[in-house]
C-alpha cells in the first residue's frame, strides 16, 4: 500500500513538473521592474518609497522579480537601513527582488561613502540566507554575502541568470559573473550594477567624480581593482552573446540613458541609466517615486519601457522615460 501511494506521489510530481515546464515555455512576454536609487525617498519620503514597494507587491502576478540598482540608503546609517528593509520585506514571498549594492551603501562609518567596501550593515539587515530565499539567487559572492548576486528565472521559454553587482565591480568579481556565465551558456543575462553608463548615453570612463576609482576603493589594485562601466563592457559585457541587457542608476544631470550597443559576437545589448532622486534636473524635492517597468514580448519581439510613479500614479511619456526596442532577438 505504501509503494503504490509513494508511486502516485512520484507520479503527480512528474505531471506537475512538465504543467509547470509547458506554461514556461508557452509563456510570450514577462515584466519586470526596476528600483532607481532609493536614498533620498529612504532618508527624506520613507512614505513615497513604502508607495513604491506596496505597489509592486500589489501587482505579484504582474511582475516576474524587481532590480534595485543601487545607493539603496543615502547615509549608511541603522536607521535608514530598517526603512529600506521594512520596504522590500513587503515583496517577501510575492515579488524577488535583486539588489545592487551602491556607493553610498558601504562605507567606515555612515556618510563615508565608499571610503572602503565595508557592506557590514546591508549584510546585517539583509542577512544572505533571507536575501536567497528571497531573491532567487543561486549563488553570492564572496560566500555568505550579498555583496554580488546571481539569481535565475524561467521565463518566456528561457532561463535567465541576473546578476546584481557591488559599485565598481572588482576584477575578482567580473571573473566571478564570466565563470557562473560560461557554465550556463544558454542562459540570457541580465547584468545590474549601480555606476555603469552617463547621461549622455555613453559608459563611464576616464577620471572624474563618477568614477568608482574616484573613491577609496578606487584606491585598491590587483584581485580588487575597482571596474568602470567601459571597464566592465571591455572585460565582461561585449564577449558574451547572451548578455542582454545591463542597468544601473548613480548619475545625476537628467537622470536617464539609453544605450544599444554590438558585442562581439554581434548580439545587442540593451543599456539604461534611471535615477529620479533629489538633484535630478526636473525632479524638484525628488518626491515623486518613478519606478522602470520593462515588458520583454517573444512574441512581438520588442523590448518596451515605461516610467510610472505609484506615488503620483502617473506616467512619464516623454521619449526618453517611454521608449521601445523592435526587432530584438529573444
Amino acid at each position: 500500500m505504501e509503494r503504490k501511494f509513494k508511486k502516485r506521489l512520484k507520479i503527480i510530481a512528474l505531471c506537475l513538473f512538465c504543467l509547470i515546464s509547458y506554461i514556461a515555455s508557452a509563456q510570450k512576454s514577462f515584466e519586470f521592474v526596476v528600483i532607481p536609487d532609493s536614498q533620498t525617498l529612504v532618508e527624506e519620503f520613507p512614505e513615497v518609497y513604502k508607495a513604491q514597494m506596496e505597489w509592486i507587491a500589489n501587482n505579484k502576478k504582474r511582475f516576474s522579480f524587481a532590480l534595485h540598482v543601487g545607493d539603496i540608503t543615502q547615509n549608511n546609517s541603522e536607521e535608514e537601513w530598517e526603512v529600506a528593509k521594512s520596504g522590500l520585506s513587503l515583496l517577501n514571498k510575492k515579488v524577488p527582488y535583486n539588489l545592487s549594492l551602491g556607493n553610498h551603501d558601504m562605507g567606515s562609518k555612515s556618510g563615508k561613502f565608499a571610503d572602503t567596501r565595508n557592506t557590514t550593515l546591508a549584510n546585517t539587515v539583509f542577512p544572505v540566507s533571507e536575501y536567497i530565499n528571497n531573491s532567487k539567487a543561486i549563488e553570492t559572492f564572496p560566500k555568505g554575502t550579498i555583496d554580488n548576486t546571481c539569481s535565475e528565472y524561467q521565463l518566456a521559454g528561457k532561463r535567465w541568470l541576473v546578476f546584481s553587482l557591488e559599485f565598481g565591480p572588482r576584477n575578482k568579481t567580473l571573473v566571478w559573473v564570466e565563470n557562473l556565465i560560461k557554465s550556463h551558456p544558454h542562459h540570457k543575462i541580465i547584468i545590474n550594477t549601480h555606476a555603469y553608463m552617463y547621461e549622455d548615453n555613453t559608459l563611464h570612463d576616464g577620471d572624474d567624480y563618477w568614477q568608482p576609482q574616484a573613491y577609496g576603493v578606487g584606491k585598491d589594485i590587483g584581485s580588487e581593482a575597482v571596474n568602470n562601466g567601459r571597464d566592465i563592457w571591455t572585460k565582461l559585457v561585449k564577449k558574451y552573446k547572451n548578455i542582454m541587457f545591463v542597468f544601473s542608476g548613480h548619475v545625476l544631470k537628467s537622470g536617464v540613458g539609453t544605450l544599444v550597443s554590438t558585442g562581439d559576437k554581434g548580439n545587442k545589448v540593451y543599456q539604461m541609466l534611471a535615477n529620479y532622486q533629489k538633484h535630478v534636473k526636473g525632479e524638484g524635492k525628488a518626491d515623486s517615486g518613478y519606478l522602470r517597468i520593462i515588458k520583454v514580448d517573444k512574441k512581438h519581439k520588442t523590448i518596451s519601457v515605461k516610467t510610472y510613479s505609484p506615488w503620483l500614479n502617473k506616467f512619464r511619456t516623454e521619449p526618453e522615460h517611454e521608449f521601445v526596442f523592435e526587432n530584438v532577438k529573444i
